[in-house]
């Protein structure tokens, strides 16, 4: 059974990687400040070349060949980021490149566009350049551990391919932990969907343990939120905060049900999930590309992001 405590604790170059895109870095970005801070490592954190389509209307993830501004490439499928990298045409900017300027340090891009493997590699591409000693793999709400039947899910397709790919990676030796962060703030799987999820990883033993948003990490994740287009990552803010109660994101589209455990970051082993509770995830794991996953989860009548991202070009 993996410990969470322990290896954040003994990490000195962890690696915390968003997997969802968009805003999803914020929230390893709040993860992240307390390692620096109380347990003096130095994190890196990242995440996905998929930003949501108010951002760059384009469906799916850039390549790393449709990117400008990176400060180095990591391997074919990964950069580090700086406050101008960006897609080259359209001159759409990253969340990460947003982190970047903010935190006056690098961030880290993956393209999870070729499936499981290709992720994996690009991950362990970067953990090697970078000296990483710890993988996080983190995720905003607990979408990441559906099983595809809950009605509010929407944006499974990207988690589902990087855990994927985060378990190829704990097979090759790597120390790699998942973790949600505001369980149930994106508005997509309800609280007790999540903690029925996390239950399902706990009875396999998996669940790794669990910590709470600490006061100078609330304090740079409120900052972020002022530069960084997220809702789902401000949420845990407004929990930390005393909030309780609905609230309206997306536009309205969404309702997410505030409570003190939009605070928590719930860690989890990577491989007992897809093992367990996440069946999305399992579903893609011999995927070889994220068009073939995204085809494997429509069979399965689930629709993705790029579903709903295509359809919105068509309309």
């Amino acid at each position: 059974m993996l410990d969470a405590d322990a290896l954040l604790t003994s990490a000195r170059r962890p690696l915390l990687v968003g997997i969802g895109g968009g805003g999803d870095v914020v929230g390893a970005l709040a993860l992240a400040e307390p390692l620096r801070r109380l347990h003096g490592a130095l994190p890196v954190v990242g995440g996905m070349t998929w930003e949501r389509m108010p951002i760059d209307a384009h469906p799916g993830p850039r390549q790393v060949e449709e990117i400008a501004g990176a400060v180095e490439p990591l391997g074919p499928h990964a950069l580090l980021a700086g406050p101008d990298t960006r897609v080259r045409e359209g001159g759409a900017r990253f969340a990460e490149a947003r982190v970047a300027e903010l935190i006056g340090e690098e961030t880290v891009l993956v393209d999870p566009s070729g499936g499981p493997r290709a992720v994996a590699d690009a991950l362990d591409d970067a953990i090697t350049r970078l000296g990483a000693d710890l993988l996080v793999l983190l995720d905003v709400g607990g979408d990441a551990l559906a099983r595809g039947d809950e009605a509010g899910l929407a944006s499974p397709l990207c988690d589902a391919v990087v855990l994927a790919g985060g378990a190829q990676l704990a097979t090759r030796g790597v120390s790699v932990l998942g973790a949600v962060f505001g369980p149930a703030c994106d508005g997509e799987l309800e609280l007790d969907e999540v903690l029925a999820r996390v239950a399902e990883v706990a009875a396999g033993d998996g669940l790794a343990g669990a910590r709470w948003l600490t006061g100078p990490a609330a304090a740079l994740l409120e900052r972020a939120v002022e530069r960084v287009p997220t809702e789902a990552s401000a949420q845990p803010l407004r929990a930390f905060r005393g909030q309780v109660g609905t609230t309206a994101i997306r536009g309205g589209r969404r309702e997410v049900e505030i409570s003190p455990l939009g605070a928590l970051t719930v860690f989890f082993d990577v491989a007992v999930a897809l093992d367990t509770a996440a069946r999305l995830a399992r579903a893609v794991r011999c995927a070889r590309s994220l068009e073939e996953a995204n085809d494997i989860l429509d069979g399965l009548g689930v629709r993705t992001e790029l579903d709903l991202e295509r359809a919105a070009l068509e309309v």
